[in-house]
């Protein structure tokens, strides 16, 4: 699987769901299964290099903005919840994450399950129930692919008071006065 089909199922499942995480998530298992395992896996190393290339200071106060705090699982959600957006949302954000202005309407935004499809659908398509080291999450740790531990958030730091600077756009939509 390479970067384009990736997010041609990204896009896919977004679209099939109407802005339901849980549909989409759904549609995502669905059309992994019918992929060989081979490629399920691929789907969990562009999904965790997209998790790695958005972890950047930049997105994670984007994040601080709209959600009013940040923690690392609800900072890992929200750049989930980004890929999920698609390759257009997610490569402006990127760029500049005050893009998201235009996106937002409601700010609490994660994507969890996004980070459970894969392997959901290796288990229906190689029928194993228990993981072991053939897995998507285990052939993606193999690689270094850890969005866990041992990563350096890109960018430069912030504090609080940056933020309407920072990103001014988000800021007004959503930040605290």
């Amino acid at each position: 699987m390479d970067k384009k089909e990736f997010w041609q199922l990204i896009e896919a499942a977004k679209e099939t769901s109407k802005g339901n995480q849980e549909l989409q998530a759904q549609a995502l298992i669905s059309n992994l299964a019918q992929h060989d395992p081979v490629q399920i896996t691929e789907f969990e190393c562009l999904l965790r290099e997209h998790l790695l290339e958005a972890d950047h200071f930049n997105i994670m106060a984007a994040q601080k903005i709209l959600n009013g705090y940040v923690t690392d699982d609800s900072y890992l959600y929200f750049r989930c919840w980004l890929v999920g957006q698609g390759e257009a949302v997610f490569t402006n954000a990127l760029r500049s994450p005050d893009t998201l202005a235009t996106i937002v309407q409601d700010p609490y935004l994660d994507f969890e399950a996004l980070l459970t499809v894969a392997t959901t659908a290796f288990s229906k398509r190689t029928g194993k129930a228990e993981e072991d080291e053939t897995f998507p999450r285990e052939v993606c740790l193999a690689r270094g692919l850890d969005y866990d531990f041992g990563t350096e958030t890109k960018g430069e730091d912030w504090t609080e008071n940056q933020l309407p600077k920072l990103l001014p756009k988000l800021w007004k939509k959503f930040g605290v006065a």
